[in-house]
């Protein structure tokens, strides 16, 4: 599980991933060149920086070594966004995602050190963030104010048990609505046990998340 974040770059989607990560307990560290800005966020982040990340100087000084993930938020300046993915690989960083305009700006920053590319603005910052932090969570999708469809892994303890004996509906508040096994997805059998190569397409109130994260 990834547990310190840097989010370079305080546009909304950084501004939202940033505010998620850290409630939900994760080191953050936010970095932007408007000092108003980060002024303002500075409440929902561990460190936050106003500082110019054209400079390699000033990523130096960010300690991006130290981050699990280094997330780059700044898809309308491509020689900005191209630096730091450069400097983030190089400083070791283990995940680098950056946010692209476009699919040939993606294609550039998966060529000089990102290992993951978002296109689109509008793309839950929280959704990434549920992957981000969460061992389990492989995707995240709205239905309402109060309910979501997660595709998770099955938890360590469930492996080998069957649906009847987990209770999850009674014990968690989460119905288990098909398996998927690679591409394919399979009707639900109360009684075979759980296998730890497939995942478990989940029905499950919001507020029950963090029980199964």
């Amino acid at each position: 599980m990834y547990k310190s974040f840097a989010i370079l770059g305080m546009g909304r989607f950084g501004q939202e991933l940033a505010r998620t990560l850290y409630e939900k307990g994760a080191d953050v560290l936010i970095a932007d060149d408007d000092s108003e800005l980060i002024n303002q966020l500075s409440s929902n982040a561990t460190y936050a920086v106003c500082t110019d990340l054209t400079e390699p100087d000033n990523l130096a000084e960010l300690g991006l070594s130290n981050m699990d993930v280094v997330v780059i938020c700044m898809s309308r300046h491509v020689e900005a966004s191209v630096m730091c993915a450069m400097f983030a690989k190089e400083a070791g960083v283990p995940l680098v995602v950056a946010k692209a305009g476009s699919e040939r700006m993606g294609r550039l920053l998966m060529k000089v050190g990102a290992d993951q590319i978002t296109y689109v603005e509008e793309e839950s910052a929280r959704r990434a963030a549920n992957h981000l932090v969460s061992d389990n969570l492989m995707e995240y999708f709205d239905l309402s104010d109060n309910l979501c469809i997660i595709d998770m892994k099955p938890k360590k303890e469930w492996i080998g048990k069957n649906l009847k004996e987990l209770k999850l509906r009674d014990k968690l508040g989460i119905n288990v609505i098909a398996i998927k096994k690679g591409t394919s997805s399979f009707p639900v059998d109360p009684d075979a046990p759980i296998k730890n190569d497939v995942e478990l397409i989940v029905a499950i109130s919001k507020r029950n998340i963090k029980k199964v994260l």
